[in-house]
Parts: C-alpha cells; sequence; structure tokens
C-alpha cells in the first residue's frame, strides 16, 4: 500500500510539473491567459468525463501507466493546441471527443486490460482532439503561453482525480462493495453517447 502512495504521489507531482515550466516568466497577459486555460477543460462536460476516465483507466491498468497514460495526454494535448491555435483543422474533432468519452468510459466499465503501449497511443489520439479544440477556442487577446500552461495544469487536476476515484473504487470492491469504477465507467459511457447525439 505505501508503495502505491508513493506512485500515486510521484504520478500526481509530474503531471502536476508539467504546465509549471511554462510559466517561468509571468506577466500579467500570461496571468490571464492562464486563467482562461484553467477554465476552459473544466467548463464541458465531455472534457471533464475524458479526463477523469484516463485517470480511471489508468489506475486499472496501474504500473507504468498510471503515469505514462495521463502524461501522454497532457503532453500531446498542449501539441495538438498548439496546431489548434494556428489555425490547423481537425477533421470532426467535436464527434473525436465524444467518442473519446464513450471509448474510455467502456473501457473502464468492462475493464478491458489493453497492453500498455496501446493504452498510450488511444489517449495520445484522444488528446489529439481534445487538445486541438482548447487551441482553436484561446480567446485571441490572451497570452498563448499562459493558457496553454492553464488548461493542461486543469487537465492534470482532472486525471488526478479520476486516479483518486480509482483508488477509493479499488478499496471498496476489495472490501466486497460495489464495483464503482465500473458504474462510473458505464455512466461516462452513456453520457459519450448522449454528447454525440446532441442531446448533452
Amino acid at each position: 500500500m505505501i508503495v502505491r502512495s508513493k506512485r500515486i504521489a510521484a504520478t500526481a507531482a509530474i503531471l502536476l510539473a508539467l504546465p509549471g515550466t511554462a510559466l517561468a516568466h509571468t506577466g500579467v497577459d500570461d496571468t490571464t491567459g492562464f486563467a482562461h486555460g484553467f477554465v476552459h477543460p473544466i467548463g464541458g462536460i465531455d472534457h471533464v468525463l475524458a479526463m477523469v476516465a484516463i485517470g480511471l483507466y489508468a489506475t486499472f491498468l496501474g504500473g507504468r501507466a498510471l503515469w505514462l497514460v495521463p502524461a501522454t495526454f497532457v503532453v500531446v494535448m498542449a501539441l495538438a493546441g498548439a496546431f489548434g491555435a494556428a489555425g490547423y483543422i481537425v477533421p470532426h474533432a467535436e464527434a473525436g471527443i465524444a467518442l473519446s468519452v464513450i471509448v474510455l468510459g467502456l473501457a473502464v466499465a468492462l475493464r478491458v486490460a489493453l497492453p500498455v503501449l496501446t493504452a498510450i497511443v488511444l489517449a495520445g489520439l484522444f488528446a489529439i482532439f481534445h487538445g486541438h479544440q482548447h487551441g482553436a477556442e484561446m480567446p485571441s487577446d490572451v497570452s498563448g503561453l499562459g493558457y496553454a500552461a492553464g488548461f493542461m495544469m486543469s487537465t492534470a487536476l482532472l486525471h488526478c482525480a479520476g486516479i483518486a476515484l480509482g483508488l477509493l473504487a479499488g478499496r471498496l470492491a476489495a472490501q466486497g462493495g460495489l464495483g464503482m469504477a465500473q458504474v462510473a465507467g458505464g455512466a461516462m459511457a452513456l453520457a459519450g453517447i448522449a454528447i454525440l447525439a446532441g442531446v448533452l
């Protein structure tokens, strides 16, 4: 249990440190950009569900996946955000975001044990859609550096929330409780279908 707790702490530290270097030299514009970027992922239910699902799924896989899957998502998302801000188009990005919620939710609900490399590739693929939308929707009057640091930070925190939920679900399951993670994953998948259909 102590080793697992240390891994969780290391994961959280890595995820939270990723955007930290981007704010080494901040100004008022950077701060404003950071605030806009920070609220962007948490302002959309599709983004929130996908980010939490990434953390949940990484916890289920365990081992190196616990930090590799979320870290890959954050890094690829930041790169895709830069392309989105530059005006590049990713076809069907909104549908890709909805599909990420469905697929990740089902992976958690059905306990699909993908190889770590496959899980990393899948996380990176979905991160392209999320990152592109973050970048494409960046306000024109804010710092791109601050904005990127903001959405990276809030995404990392949502991943950490998913990891925490996964650990709690694991403890409850070990004590004979309900498979909370599987229920959450199923609910996420249904929400993703509703998002894709334009109902949610």
